[in-house]
């Protein structure tokens, strides 16, 4: 009677693991994700550093990681602007995702990506190391903190593009934003209209100053003097080795695993997971 009971009792007892699973979930996510802008939708930019057309091209197998990574999450993904590089890959990109906790998840990568393979691209096969930056910021459309004054800002239209170059668009509704008192600038191509994209641009240039602002309030209460990021060696946050064996190793917290093919297929939620641990 007792085993036949237990057996009666077994879907019910896996039903409620699964929804106390999904509780524990949530609490973690309150407890873990509780910043600011925590809950936004994200930009994400990556950008080839050191490497040439192998880091081109990584840093375009880095855009596919975190597409497919968003379509795991449920979340939607634009590509906002993209230039191609010279043969193969890209040079840089951004990607607006839209999604709850899309940044406060991808923060966790921001940094630079290391990749060690036999580069395609080498004659002789030779092993190339090859870096990508990764940059991640919160769509913020309202803040206080940051007043954008029309006299500081070059605003340029140019007409959007395609693959190999090709004008998607017979208007000039592609927009790029310069706020001169910084040098920072922004592009927004993905909306049909000049005014959509100008309203993306402005988003994303609000959330580069608020960033840029606060990191130098952070500096200059520490002491410190803030040193410019660049994609190259001394400033990894993962190395991904695809030769002479195959492994993809974050250094802040010594997660490892040797399934290269499931990271690169967007399966970096254990990585993201361990950051936000050890960072709050």
């Amino acid at each position: 009677m007792i085993e036949a009971s237990t057996a009666e009792d077994l879907p019910a007892l896996e039903e409620e693991f699964v929804a106390l699973e999904n509780t524990w979930k949530e609490v973690e996510i309150g407890l873990y994700l509780s910043g600011e802008f925590d809950m936004n939708n994200a930009y994400i930019t990556l950008s080839g550093g050191a490497g040439g057309t192998d880091a081109q091209d990584w840093a375009a197998m880095l855009m596919r990681m975190y597409l497919r990574y968003c379509e795991r999450q449920g979340w939607e993904a634009t590509l906002v602007e993209k230039t191609d590089g010279q043969e193969v890959g890209i040079k840089s990109a951004t990607i607006h995702i839209q999604g709850e906790f899309a940044f406060g998840f991808l923060q966790c990568e921001r940094g630079t990506h290391r990749l060690v393979r036999l580069s395609p691209f080498n004659a002789k096969n030779l092993r190339q190391t090859s870096f990508a930056l990764v940059e991640v910021l919160p769509e913020i459309t309202e803040t206080t903190e940051i007043e954008l004054e029309e006299k500081d800002l070059r605003i340029d239209t140019f007409r959007a593009s395609g693959a190999g170059g090709q004008h998607v668009n017979k208007t000039d509704s592609a927009v790029r934003i310069t706020h001169e008192p910084t040098g920072l600038a922004v592009a927004c191509q993905s909306e049909r209209s000049q005014q959509q994209n100008r309203i993306r641009a402005m988003n994303m240039l609000r959330a580069m100053l608020l960033e840029k602002k606060r990191s130098e309030d952070a500096e200059q209460k520490e002491g410190l003097k803030g040193a410019s990021k660049s994609a190259d060696f001394g400033q990894q946050i993962r190395s991904y080795v695809l030769h002479p064996y195959q492994m993809v190793k974050d250094l802040r917290t010594n997660i490892e695993t040797g399934n290269t093919d499931a990271v690169l297929d967007g399966d970096i939620q254990q990585f993201i997971d361990a950051e936000l641990k050890r960072s709050k």
